[in-house]
């Protein structure tokens, strides 16, 4: 068996032999090397990435149809990430995720997903004209957020609908929770239907024995996966995994670019290139790095009066299989404050951003790029944060509410293209929705097309506008309109 050389960039390298070589090009960009791009941009961004925003000239491939050094690239990140093949995206794992389905699902086919799928996820839905059929994800009413999906209910919904023609788990969450993904990819399988896993926060549990099973070993067919999220790549930046067998990797090759844009771009390639390198050589002492950052951050939150960051004693349950260490879950509302209002005041107090909130948390992530200073900044962050909003009294608690599941009467493409009429929000309860309303990040939707608007709904959407938090999606964005289906009236 030969042996792979991950030390080799071949598309970075040859962009570099490309750029040295300094070339007369008249084809675009039209900067041409910087020389007709702003001063002030060039004198920031730096010759050297401009000498390499390049096109699919011969020399450098071409993603479309890679045959030189993009192929060998991709080889390279299949090798690493234990898959067959490997597809760069430089759609963002957005792209992957909507390759991923559209490669399995004609119109009418049935997909089951869980309910709190990232929103690429229904738009593909919508593009393929399926159906989706929905699980709900286990919840947890102390945290106030969604963790994964259990064999249980994945069986459940195999039995009813067994002539699914895919099933889409999300591992890790993005709170890094893990359900038992090896069960459910046997047991799906069990099936001959195959499995995509929607791998966006979990690049680094390929390359380290202490974060949780990847989707490649545990037997997925398809995993899209954030190299730029967690793992050295430009935002943007991602790859589809694909293990050959129930998913043919030519109809992926073509699926993926019918979604890319022709004018790829060179830079985002070559970071997914020097990124695979990155991590096959030192991505375990990477990991270790940041699991060792990540598990004194929260011992010492733990330790701070009114915060909490869950653990290892959060696992035990079904949809609590295993968890990233790395990802700190920090736990507010017993300040008697919201997620929103902590991430402000760390913003407008100490410069510092987090990963996202909601009504009850703040996400930190703990990458290979930190270190002891910056979770020391956090943690002094917090201790302060804690000194402006001292514990409250018990009885002064939020209560924790998630939104229930709409019943869904039109399929989503169906609602999408419906007949539609514009109604004030918060009458809106019991028509049919005809676009999207999610809180983003993390981009999970609380009312999709073709859904039922219930007054919890309704309830559940306007609190978290009221407290300012990040509610997207429909035409208005103020959210006091709504587009729902037109309904018939009754003749007699």
């Amino acid at each position: 068996m030969n042996t792979v050389d991950h030390n080799r960039t071949p598309l970075f390298s040859a962009l570099r032999r490309h750029a040295e070589n300094n070339p007369l090009q008249f084809h675009i960009p039209g900067h041409k090397k910087g020389a007709g791009t702003d001063s002030e941009f060039r004198s920031f961004i730096g010759d050297n990435a401009l000498s390499i925003d390049l096109i699919n000239i011969a020399p450098l491939d071409d993603l479309h149809q890679p045959t030189g050094v993009i192929e060998e690239s991709q080889k390279l990140a299949a090798d690493a990430f234990g898959a067959d093949y490997t597809f760069f995206s430089v759609q963002g794992t957005s792209g992957a995720i909507m390759t991923m389905i559209l490669s399995v699902c004609a119109p009418g086919d049935k997909i089951i997903v869980p309910r709190n799928v990232h929103k690429s996820v229904m738009s593909a839905i919508i593009f393929a004209g399926a159906r989706p059929v929905f699980i709900s994800p286990a919840r947890d009413g102390n945290l106030g957020i969604d963790h994964g999906i259990t064999t249980r209910s994945v069986r459940r919904a195999l039995e009813r609908h067994p002539d699914a023609k895919a099933v889409l788990v999300i591992n890790p969450t993005y709170f890094g929770i893990c359900a038992n993904l090896k069960e459910i990819v046997d047991l799906v399988h069990s099936y001959d239907i195959p499995v995509l896993v929607d791998e966006a926060h979990g690049v680094l549990i390929h390359f380290s024995d202490r974060l949780p099973m990847s989707a490649m070993q545990a037997g997925a067919d398809m995993a899209a996966t954030s190299v730029h999220k967690l793992g050295g790549s430009m935002t943007q930046s991602s790859v589809l995994n694909l293990k050959a067998g129930r998913v043919n990797p030519q109809r992926v090759q073509t699926i993926i670019s019918m979604l890319t844009t022709t004018s790829t771009s060179y830079i985002l390639l070559a970071s997914l290139d020097t990124s695979r390198r990155n991590l096959a050589v030192n991505g375990q002492a990477m990991a270790e790095k940041a699991i060792a950052l990540a598990e004194h951050a929260r011992e010492a939150i733990n330790a701070i009066p009114g915060l909490y960051c869950f653990g290892k004693e959060i696992l035990g349950g079904e949809a609590t299989f295993d968890y990233d260490p790395t990802k700190l879950t920090i736990h507010v509302r017993h300040l008697g404050i919201t997620g929103y209002e902590a991430e402000n005041w760390l913003r407008d107090t100490f410069n510092l951003e987090v990963e996202l909130s909601d009504m009850y948390n703040i996400l930190c992530l703990i990458t290979p790029g930190d270190s002891e200073d910056t979770v020391g900044q956090l943690l002094g962050a917090l201790r302060a944060m804690v000194e402006r909003y001292p514990q409250v009294d018990e009885v002064q608690e939020l209560v924790v509410k998630i939104p229930e599941i709409p019943q869904l009467s039109l399929t989503p493409r169906e609602a999408f293209y419906g007949e539609t009429e514009v109604l004030p929000f918060k009458e809106s309860a019991g028509r049919i929705i005809a676009e999207f309303i999610y809180v983003y990040p993390p981009g999970i939707p609380i009312l999709l097309p073709g859904e039922v608007i219930s007054q919890s709904n309704i309830d559940y959407i306007v609190d978290h506008v009221e407290v300012g938090l990040p509610v997207k999606g429909p035409e208005d964005r103020s959210i006091q309109f709504v587009k729902v289906i037109v309904e018939e009236t009754a003749i007699f």
